[in-house]
């Protein structure tokens, strides 16, 4: 089991910057926490794949947000980090940390979800 505890969200201006962080607090080595990245979501919208991160490094980002956010994950302190720059206003959503152990399986949403820290650019 693991879990994923999200924080950082909150409100700011067009063109501002947040810093999203997801807590690792269980099962630290799970091979669960291969792939790891964040989501994104509004009620009514389709959910979107963010950014992920492999357990080798590499990185992946939604055409949206490419050169605007990064993902980046701190394995001494258990956490993943999104830094989210030059925020529009369609940024605006319930942003989730989610992890898996294969990127393909991350991408359709399968393994483990946190609860969501709300984001709002206006």
């Amino acid at each position: 089991h693991v879990q994923l505890v999200e924080s950082g969200g909150g409100s700011v201006q067009p063109g501002g910057s947040l810093t999203l962080s997801c807590a690792i607090s269980e099962n630290r080595n799970s091979a669960s926490l291969n792939c790891m990245g964040w989501f994104r979501q509004a009620p009514g919208k389709l959910r979107e794949g963010v950014a992920y991160i492999e357990s080798g490094g590499n990185t992946s980002y939604a055409d949206s947000v490419k050169g605007r956010f990064t993902i980046s994950k701190n394995y001494a302190k258990d956490t993943l980090t999104l830094q989210m720059d030059s925020l529009k206003p369609e940024d605006s959503d319930t942003y989730y940390c989610a992890s898996a152990m294969k990127c393909d399986d991350w991408l359709r949403g399968l393994g483990y979800w946190g609860q969501g820290t709300q984001v709002t650019v206006s």
